[in-house]
């Protein structure tokens, strides 16, 4: 096991954080995004082409995408659930696109009003399209290390769909502690039997932070060689159907233990507070980021 010389963050805050919010005005979201750009974030989750009846916080994606000055060095993301999503994403010019599946019957159920089967082969030509148009899709698997409705979830359930994934096109696949109750114990059981199916190269971990574990496990993961982490500014975020699940692990604080362990990461830990400042104002809320509130208090002190 050795660690990864850089890693790349998945920024999901504008999408999957700010889904599970108030909803905010569009000028507020170019603006979060624009400061998660100066900050040096290179792969931002910008939006999702869902139904708005169901996600009404994603209702705005297709202006927000035409109103977005775009950074050459920087790919938007967004989630493209079916082939009208795609659609979207082909017509907003994106480079890379997200699907998302679940590990558990239950979830897959409750979530998406099909079963796990009946999933991916709703994704096969959604990803065939996205492939087509030369668009790099993620497929997103959720409840890896648990279920709200069917508990535990075995970690060779998880591998199963992980390996089905791949299969119908996947480019790269993210595991998603979505509830947040995962342990480094059950990370290290959980890559075992992912990595005899899927390479390293191909997998992202997603944690929720729950019960405080999510950096723990996200260092679990850098140890078996993973270099794609998905996180949210501000630790944004939750589930709409996993009550109680807390918010993403929190992009500061992963940027702050990846620094102090000499791993590369192109983000400025300064500006990537403001950042979390800046939603979590118009929110009316405090970060969940502890690296965020102490820079936070350090600064204030200072003044």
């Amino acid at each position: 096991m050795s660690l990864p010389t850089a890693v790349r963050i998945i920024e999901v805050g504008p999408r999957d954080g700010l889904q599970n919010a108030p909803p905010v005005s569009i000028e507020t979201k170019l603006k979060l995004i624009h400061l998660l750009e100066e900050a040096g974030l290179k792969t931002i989750e910008a939006g999702a082409f869902v139904s708005p009846k169901r996600v009404p916080q994603m209702a705005d994606s297709i202006v927000l995408f035409q109103q977005l000055e775009r950074k050459m060095d920087v790919c938007y993301t967004a989630l493209t659930p079916n082939l009208q999503g795609v659609e979207d994403a082909i017509q907003a010019g994106l480079t890379e696109v997200a699907v998302f599946g679940a590990a558990s019957e239950s979830f897959s159920q409750k979530n998406i009003n099909c079963s796990i089967a009946q999933s991916l082969e709703r994704f096969a030509p959604v990803v065939e399209k996205a492939k087509k148009h030369e668009i790099r899709v993620r497929g997103y698997v959720s409840c890896v290390m648990g279920c709200p409705y069917q508990g535990e979830i075995l970690p060779e359930e998880v591998s199963h769909v992980c390996e089905q994934m791949l299969l119908i096109g996947c480019d790269e696949i993210s595991l998603g502690d979505t509830i947040g109750t995962g342990t480094p114990g059950r990370t290290h059981q959980l890559m075992d039997a992912v990595l005899n199916k899927i390479p390293v190269d191909r997998l992202g971990v997603h944690f929720h932070d729950t019960f405080g574990q999510a950096l723990a496990n996200i260092y679990v993961a850098l140890q078996y060689g993973v270099s794609t982490i998905d996180s949210a500014v501000s630790g944004l975020g939750g589930c709409p159907y996993a009550p109680g699940a807390a918010g993403n692990v929190a992009t500061e604080d992963v940027i702050y233990m990846l620094q102090d362990m000499g791993i590369e990461t192109g983000v400025h830990l300064g500006k990537l507070a403001k950042a979390g400042w800046f939603i979590s104002d118009v929110l009316n809320t405090q970060p969940t980021s502890k690296v965020s509130n102490a820079m936070r208090a350090k600064l204030e002190k200072q003044e």
